[in-house]
């Protein structure tokens, strides 16, 4: 029995050994995946977003009779408008409701730094020439107004004139308004019915009685032509002298100064007084017993509430005007001077004239290119 236990023991201890000698139990070796960094990639490059480059301003300050006259202001101010929605400009106007905003307004905008301020009137030349010598590296237009404009040793500089010499930052958008009126005369002389026809103004100044000068001359060549002996009344070009109510506002002014004309005998009226002219036209509408011939834009359409007693419209493209300035100064290319708009290069012009015949248009047409190539002259 012993023995069979030795044996036993033997056998296990045996068994123990041959187990410990085995090959030993490997344990697979730990494989990290290889080490592969990803790429360093970095962001692309991106600059910071470039700003865009600030809108040109434009600014305009009104003449009195403020931006709604549907003649004068409106006009200019419709040149800022295609500005705006052309070139992409900052636009706006700053109304004057009195003389003494004109220079306060012109202020106004330097302080914005305005890079164009446009001045809309002949009674603002003082101001904007005072204001553009004082500010140099700003463009300025004026309209119905040029520089030099200090004549004789009656004007005293920064007073009664602005300026004895071109300032080269200030263009003058001026106008021979005579030529346009110088047609309107002739269609009111082919026109009426009583052998008169009539003209008044807002203020004696030189803008305002150019278009009367114009229209008398255009009155006197019908005359010459064709042998009639139509009157104006409401101007004398020789005398420099005629019906002024004072103002460009009131159209209760211009409603009385009309009636009165027409009671002299007119049946046809040429206003030149921006928004009182609409008076005149009330008139005429509702009295049916005159035309009124429109200034400055097509009043057909900025008073088209009057089409039905409208002859025609003197035309100022004061629009283009300013719209070339303000692109001008976007462009880069701005300059002082002078620009004279004309028959020749549609700065001024004559609407169509209402119930005209083919011969009217036929003969205006002929008396246009007179103007343009001068063998008509416009002056009396």
């Amino acid at each position: 029995m012993k023995k069979l236990y030795f044996v036993s023991a033997l056998l296990i201890i045996a068994s123990m050994i041959l187990a410990a000698c085995g090959t030993p139990a490997t344990e697979a070796p730990a494989t990290e995946a290889p080490a592969t960094e990803a790429p360093a990639t970095e962001a692309p490059a991106t600059e910071a977003p470039t700003e865009a480059a600030p809108a040109f301003k434009v600014g305009m300050v009104t003449d009195l009779g403020g931006i709604d006259d549907k003649s004068f202001n409106a006009t200019a101010y419709a040149g800022v408008q295609q500005a705006i929605d052309e070139l992409g400009v900052e636009g706006k106007y700053l109304e004057s409701t009195q003389q003494s905003d004109y220079a306060k307004n012109i202020q106004q905008l330097l302080d914005e730094d305005t890079d164009l301020i446009v001045t809309v009137g002949f009674l603002l030349g003082v101001d904007t020439a005072v204001a553009a010598k004082n500010n140099p590296d700003t463009n300025f237009a004026i309209v119905d107004y040029a520089y030099p404009d200090c004549f004789g040793t009656d004007f005293v500089e920064g007073q009664t004139c602005g300026s004895a010499s071109e300032l080269p930052n200030v263009l003058g958008l001026t106008f021979q308004i005579d030529q346009a009126g110088f047609l309107a005369g002739y269609a009111a002389a082919a026109s009426t019915q009583t052998g008169k026809v009539a003209t008044w103004g807002g203020i004696n100044i030189p803008p305002v009685t150019a278009f009367m000068v114009g229209f008398e001359a255009g009155v006197n060549y019908y005359n010459a032509q064709k042998g009639t002996n139509v009157e104006v009344l409401g101007w004398d070009t020789a005398a420099n002298e005629g019906a002024f109510i004072g103002n460009f506002e009131s159209l209760d002014d211009g409603r009385a100064i009309t009636e009165s004309l027409v009671q002299e005998g007119a049946d046809i009226v040429m206003p030149v007084a921006g928004p009182a002219g609409l008076g005149g036209a009330a008139y005429c509408q509702e009295t049916a017993s005159c035309w009124i011939i429109g200034v400055d834009t097509d009043w057909t359409v900025s008073a088209s509430e009057y089409t039905d007693v409208i002859l025609t419209s003197v035309l100022k493209n004061m629009n283009v005007a300013v719209f070339d300035a303000a692109k001008a100064v976007v462009e880069g290319n701005f300059a002082g001077g002078v620009y004279v708009g004309t028959l020749a290069n549609n700065g001024v012009g004559l609407a169509p004239v209402a119930n005209a015949s083919d011969e009217l248009n036929a003969e205006l047409e002929a008396v246009k290119q007179g103007i343009i190539d001068g063998s008509i002259s416009t002056t009396p």
